[in-house]
């Protein structure tokens, strides 16, 4: 699958701003099933970016806005090729991969990726109310899906209910969320029961009347680790894996990681106003 995604994203501030940094995460990865072909920032008002790679492999371009202004703009068009095949479901978890998942060393290894934040912890209660629902599994591949499904099921999908700094305890007793929500929740149940599981930030590709929700901005889902496999995208949104409609931005082990932009201003309230559009070039 080739995909091109516009994703626009405007200032308004209030009061002159005297001047303003600013970090932006939108540049789609590269890795063995993605492929960034093009990518093309356009900043308003003009300003040189500075691009570096995060501990967690994500791009970050940084640019400083001197001139004084009450709207930023920042646009980037991209390119992206997609090439994934299903079958987290159809795993067979062997006695080898058991042993290495029960081992000291791959816990150590995906530490980072089994630590609660503040954005993912959940309360005892919580968790216990969980267990009471979720089959309970020694394979992690089942569990998985097991917990996506109870979050897909559980939890109304809702724009208004939560703010980007909501917590995955604070919307769980709500039931309801956007996809950065459910995925905090999702990432909290699988860290309890010790399956190392971060957090992705990307676009969501939906066809002309498609189910599938979490288009009109960054999407974002989940993937665990699986030995001998490797990161396994599960989207809790949709209730779907992450396969060739996913489209990977970055990663880390929660929203505060993956943030799409980031930045500190001089000046008074702002509002944002976000557009993404992905099309479909090719299909496979």
């Amino acid at each position: 699958m080739k995909y091109q995604i516009d994703h626009t994203n405007v200032f308004q501030y209030e009061t002159l701003v005297d001047q303003s940094l600013n970090h932006i995460r939108l540049k789609p990865r590269t890795d063995e099933c993605q492929r960034l072909l093009s990518y093309r920032p356009e900043i308003t008002p003009v300003t040189l970016t500075k691009e570096h790679v995060d501990l967690w492999g994500n791009h970050v371009e940084t640019f400083f806005i001197a001139e004084r202004h009450q709207e930023l703009i920042v646009k980037t068009s991209s390119v992206v090729s997609i090439q994934k095949s299903p079958f987290i479901r159809m795993v067979q978890f062997s006695p080898e991969m058991e042993k290495i998942f029960n081992s000291d060393l791959f816990h150590q290894h995906y530490l980072a990726a089994l630590s609660e934040t503040n954005y993912t912890m959940l309360y005892k209660n919580q968790i216990e109310e969980v267990n009471r629902i979720i089959p309970q599994s020694s394979n992690p591949v089942e569990y998985a899906i097991n917990v996506m499904d109870y979050v897909y099921r559980t939890f109304t999908y809702d724009g208004e209910a939560t703010e980007v700094f909501t917590k995955a305890h604070e919307a769980f007793d709500l039931k309801r969320g956007v996809c950065q929500d459910l995925t905090h929740i999702m990432l909290g149940i699988l860290r309890s029961k010790g399956l190392p599981a971060r957090y992705v930030s990307g676009y969501l590709y939906v066809e002309d009347d498609s189910a599938l929700v979490g288009d009109s901005a960054t999407h974002a889902w989940v993937e665990v680790m699986i030995p001998g496999i490797g990161w396994v995208g599960l989207d809790p949104t949709n209730n779907i894996e992450a396969l060739e409609q996913h489209i990977r931005i970055g990663i880390g082990r929660d929203y505060q990681d993956m943030s799409p932009l980031q930045g500190i201003y001089r000046g008074g309230k702002h509002t944002l106003d976000v557009k993404v559009k992905v099309q479909l070039l090719e299909q496979n």
